[in-house]
């Protein structure tokens, strides 16, 4: 049976490991990768074709699914979101290599790399990147565009706001809540609810200032 088409936007590190993703899952045939980079040139046997400007040609021409394959969390979600207002439809890559409780709800163009570990009835919003070897326990919320970094362990009940970074070895008690676009340093151990909008790091966590006017470089 013929491969469904996919377009991979991104050709990064991330990009590397997504389209593995894709052929290992075995639906999907990644025809082509879009980047901001439109020089030609190979990714793993697949062809950059171009910047954003080529996707309108390639929907005529009858592709119609794409994966976001950007490691920056406000750019993931702001792509996905203009390709879909061009119809594309987003596809999950979930490796056959990680672990999902067939009672997680989960959204759209969603990440979850190998040895990923998603217990009973967490709910995984559209755009999520679960890392190699990360563990989310059960009734945990993984809220829009969040990134939850290789090695990391989230106990039950962690509640992770939109756009929130947890960078690698991260560590979160039970019931803490995380907030939207909250940067959690490496190596962070998170014992009590972190504020949205700030850089947070150390064992226990400790706020170290606000990311209003300040660029993290994810």
């Amino acid at each position: 049976m013929a491969l469904t088409p996919v377009i991979v936007i991104g050709a990064g590190g991330h990009a590397k490991v997504v389209i593995e993703l894709i052929r290992e899952v075995g639906d999907y045939d990644v025809v082509s990768i879009v980047d901001a980079d439109p020089r030609p040139r190979h990714m793993l046997g697949a062809a950059v074709v171009g910047d954003d400007s080529v996707l309108p040609r390639l929907r005529r021409e009858g592709i119609g699914h794409v994966f976001v394959a950007v490691g920056d969390n406000r750019r993931r979600v702001e792509i996905a979101r203009r390709v879909e207002a061009q119809g594309f439809r987003l596809i999950n890559a979930i490796s056959r290599r990680a672990a999902v409780s067939p009672s997680v709800q989960l959204g759209s163009g969603v990440a979850v790399m190998a040895g990923a570990v998603i217990n009973a009835e967490t709910r995984i919003g559209d755009l999520v990147v679960v890392n190699t070897n990360a563990g989310v326990d059960h009734d945990c919320t993984l809220g829009e565009g969040a990134h939850i970094g290789p090695g990391s362990a989230l106990a039950g009940r962690v509640d992770v706001g939109r756009l929130a970074f947890l960078g690698v070895g991260t560590r979160a008690i039970p019931g803490v809540s995380i907030g939207e676009n909250a940067v959690i340093g490496a190596g962070a151990c998170v014992v009590c609810d972190i504020p949205p909008n700030v850089l947070a790091y150390g064992a226990p966590a400790k706020v170290i200032r606000r990311l209003d006017d300040w660029t993290d470089g994810r």
